[in-house]
Protein backbone atom coordinates (compact mmCIF):
# COMPACT_ATOMS: atom_id res chain seq x y z
CA UNK A 1 0.00 0.00 0.00
CA UNK A 2 1.22 3.42 -1.03
CA UNK A 3 1.92 5.94 1.93
CA UNK A 4 1.17 9.45 1.83
CA UNK A 5 4.81 11.19 2.12
CA UNK A 6 3.55 14.27 4.34
CA UNK A 7 1.52 14.89 7.52
CA UNK A 8 -2.27 14.47 6.48
CA UNK A 9 -4.08 17.96 5.65
CA UNK A 10 -6.72 19.14 7.87
CA UNK A 11 -9.05 19.22 5.03
CA UNK A 12 -8.74 15.19 5.03
CA UNK A 13 -10.21 15.00 8.69
CA UNK A 14 -12.81 17.40 7.79
CA UNK A 15 -14.19 15.56 4.91
CA UNK A 16 -14.24 12.74 6.95
CA UNK A 17 -16.16 14.16 9.82
CA UNK A 18 -18.50 16.11 7.78
CA UNK A 19 -18.98 13.30 5.29
CA UNK A 20 -20.43 10.56 7.96
CA UNK A 21 -21.95 11.05 11.32
CA UNK A 22 -19.43 8.39 12.56
CA UNK A 23 -16.50 8.26 10.83
CA UNK A 24 -14.03 5.00 11.63
CA UNK A 25 -17.01 4.12 14.14
CA UNK A 26 -15.96 5.70 16.68
CA UNK A 27 -19.37 5.89 18.50
CA UNK A 28 -20.58 2.31 17.18
CA UNK A 29 -17.86 -0.22 17.29
CA UNK A 30 -17.34 -2.37 19.66
CA UNK A 31 -13.33 -2.55 19.19
CA UNK A 32 -13.60 1.17 19.75
CA UNK A 33 -15.29 1.06 22.75
CA UNK A 34 -12.84 -1.67 24.44
CA UNK A 35 -9.75 0.49 23.08
CA UNK A 36 -11.23 3.32 24.99
CA UNK A 37 -12.05 1.25 28.00
CA UNK A 38 -8.11 -0.16 28.06
CA UNK A 39 -6.88 3.71 27.62
CA UNK A 40 -8.58 4.15 30.68
CA UNK A 41 -7.45 1.54 32.39
CA UNK A 42 -4.22 1.85 31.68
CA UNK A 43 -4.22 5.29 33.25
CA UNK A 44 -5.04 3.23 36.83
CA UNK A 45 -6.35 5.13 39.33
CA UNK A 46 -4.10 8.17 38.70
CA UNK A 47 -5.88 11.45 38.86
CA UNK A 48 -3.91 14.97 36.93
CA UNK A 49 -4.55 18.23 37.21
CA UNK A 50 -3.93 19.11 33.88
CA UNK A 51 -4.69 17.25 30.61
CA UNK A 52 -3.74 17.30 26.86
CA UNK A 53 -6.12 15.27 24.36
CA UNK A 54 -4.52 15.70 20.79
CA UNK A 55 -7.39 14.42 18.29
CA UNK A 56 -10.34 13.96 20.54
CA UNK A 57 -12.67 13.22 17.27
CA UNK A 58 -16.43 13.97 18.61
CA UNK A 59 -14.99 13.49 22.35
CA UNK A 60 -15.97 10.00 23.21
CA UNK A 61 -12.28 8.92 24.86
CA UNK A 62 -12.21 12.73 25.85
CA UNK A 63 -15.84 11.81 28.09
CA UNK A 64 -13.58 9.01 30.05
CA UNK A 65 -10.91 11.36 30.30
CA UNK A 66 -12.72 13.77 31.59
CA UNK A 67 -12.84 11.90 35.05
CA UNK A 68 -9.38 11.57 35.92
CA UNK A 69 -8.21 15.51 34.75
CA UNK A 70 -8.75 18.22 37.06
CA UNK A 71 -8.56 20.45 33.65
CA UNK A 72 -8.95 18.95 30.22
CA UNK A 73 -7.80 20.67 27.13
CA UNK A 74 -8.69 18.46 23.96
CA UNK A 75 -7.90 19.48 20.04
CA UNK A 76 -8.66 18.60 16.80
CA UNK A 77 -8.40 19.85 13.17
CA UNK A 78 -11.78 19.33 12.40
CA UNK A 79 -14.61 21.86 13.18
CA UNK A 80 -16.96 19.40 13.08
CA UNK A 81 -15.53 17.05 15.43
CA UNK A 82 -15.28 19.65 17.73
CA UNK A 83 -18.81 20.68 17.67
CA UNK A 84 -19.98 17.50 18.27
CA UNK A 85 -17.34 17.04 21.19
CA UNK A 86 -18.31 20.47 22.75
CA UNK A 87 -21.85 19.16 23.15
CA UNK A 88 -20.99 15.54 24.22
CA UNK A 89 -19.50 17.43 27.08
CA UNK A 90 -21.02 20.52 27.25
CA UNK A 91 -22.13 19.63 31.20
CA UNK A 92 -18.49 19.45 32.20
CA UNK A 93 -17.10 23.31 32.80
CA UNK A 94 -13.94 21.55 33.32
CA UNK A 95 -12.93 20.80 29.48
CA UNK A 96 -12.33 23.10 27.08
CA UNK A 97 -11.30 22.38 23.22
CA UNK A 98 -9.14 24.23 20.51
CA UNK A 99 -8.86 23.91 17.00
CA UNK A 100 -5.57 23.00 16.24
CA UNK A 101 -3.15 20.99 13.77
CA UNK A 102 -0.73 19.73 16.26
CA UNK A 103 2.25 19.61 16.26
CA UNK A 104 2.85 23.09 13.95
CA UNK A 105 -0.20 24.56 16.24
CA UNK A 106 0.04 23.35 19.96
CA UNK A 107 -0.28 25.08 23.79
CA UNK A 108 1.53 26.61 25.62
CA UNK A 109 0.58 25.14 28.68
CA UNK A 110 2.30 22.47 31.12
CA UNK A 111 0.27 18.96 31.27
CA UNK A 112 0.91 15.81 34.06
CA UNK A 113 -1.39 13.59 31.13
CA UNK A 114 -0.85 14.00 27.55
CA UNK A 115 -2.76 11.45 25.19
CA UNK A 116 -2.02 10.79 21.47
CA UNK A 117 -4.58 8.54 20.42
CA UNK A 118 -4.44 7.34 17.09
CA UNK A 119 -2.82 10.97 16.00
CA UNK A 120 1.29 10.03 15.74
CA UNK A 121 0.68 7.59 12.53
CA UNK A 122 -0.84 10.31 10.84
CA UNK A 123 2.79 12.84 11.00
CA UNK A 124 5.40 12.81 8.78
CA UNK A 125 8.73 12.52 10.71
CA UNK A 126 9.37 16.44 10.68
CA UNK A 127 6.28 16.78 12.52
CA UNK A 128 7.13 13.48 14.85
CA UNK A 129 9.97 15.39 15.04
CA UNK A 130 8.39 18.21 15.95
CA UNK A 131 6.06 16.59 18.38
CA UNK A 132 8.78 15.33 20.52
CA UNK A 133 10.35 18.83 20.98
CA UNK A 134 6.91 19.94 21.88
CA UNK A 135 6.36 17.07 24.49
CA UNK A 136 10.13 17.95 26.14
CA UNK A 137 8.81 21.19 26.73
CA UNK A 138 5.32 20.48 28.19
CA UNK A 139 5.03 17.47 29.65
CA UNK A 140 5.64 17.79 33.55
CA UNK A 141 7.86 15.49 35.55
CA UNK A 142 6.43 12.90 36.48
CA UNK A 143 3.80 13.30 33.89
CA UNK A 144 2.40 10.24 31.81
CA UNK A 145 2.47 10.50 27.87
CA UNK A 146 -0.69 8.01 26.34
CA UNK A 147 -0.10 6.90 23.24
CA UNK A 148 -2.18 3.82 21.49
CA UNK A 149 -2.05 3.68 17.89
CA UNK A 150 -4.09 0.86 15.11
CA UNK A 151 -1.12 -1.35 14.11
CA UNK A 152 -2.41 -2.91 11.07
CA UNK A 153 -1.49 -1.63 7.10
CA UNK A 154 -2.86 2.08 5.88
CA UNK A 155 -1.75 4.69 3.96
CA UNK A 156 -0.69 6.94 6.41
CA UNK A 157 2.53 8.59 6.69
CA UNK A 158 3.43 5.99 9.42
CA UNK A 159 2.38 2.57 10.63
CA UNK A 160 1.55 2.52 14.08
CA UNK A 161 4.46 0.80 14.90
CA UNK A 162 6.62 3.40 13.60
CA UNK A 163 4.95 6.42 14.77
CA UNK A 164 5.87 4.97 18.53
CA UNK A 165 9.57 4.13 17.16
CA UNK A 166 10.37 7.33 15.83
CA UNK A 167 8.86 9.65 18.63
CA UNK A 168 10.68 7.51 21.36
CA UNK A 169 13.87 7.46 19.35
CA UNK A 170 12.86 11.72 18.64
CA UNK A 171 12.75 12.00 22.91
CA UNK A 172 15.74 13.19 24.86
CA UNK A 173 14.12 13.46 28.29
CA UNK A 174 13.88 9.87 30.28
CA UNK A 175 11.00 8.28 29.58
CA UNK A 176 10.19 5.66 31.99
CA UNK A 177 8.06 2.34 30.93
CA UNK A 178 5.03 2.08 32.35
CA UNK A 179 3.03 -0.48 30.43
CA UNK A 180 3.33 -1.16 26.85
CA UNK A 181 1.08 -4.19 25.35
CA UNK A 182 -0.23 -4.95 22.51
CA UNK A 183 -3.98 -6.16 21.77
CA UNK A 184 -5.60 -7.32 18.28
CA UNK A 185 -5.00 -4.32 15.69
CA UNK A 186 -3.74 -1.74 18.27
CA UNK A 187 -0.95 -1.18 20.67
CA UNK A 188 -0.66 0.80 23.72
CA UNK A 189 2.15 2.37 25.75
CA UNK A 190 2.05 4.80 28.30
CA UNK A 191 5.30 6.53 29.41
CA UNK A 192 5.81 8.68 32.46
CA UNK A 193 8.57 11.36 32.42
CA UNK A 194 11.20 10.34 34.88
CA UNK A 195 13.67 13.62 34.29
Amino acid sequence: MKRHRTTLDPDYFERMFSGTSDPWDLESSSYEQAKFEDSIAALGSRNYASGFEVGCAKGMLTLKLSALCKALLSIDVSETALAAAKQRTAHLDHVTFEQMAFPRTAPSGQFELIVLSEVAYYWDDMDIGRAAEWLEAHLLVGGDLLLVHFTEDTDYPQSGDDAVAKLSGSLTNAMTVVTAYRRPRYRLDLWRRAL
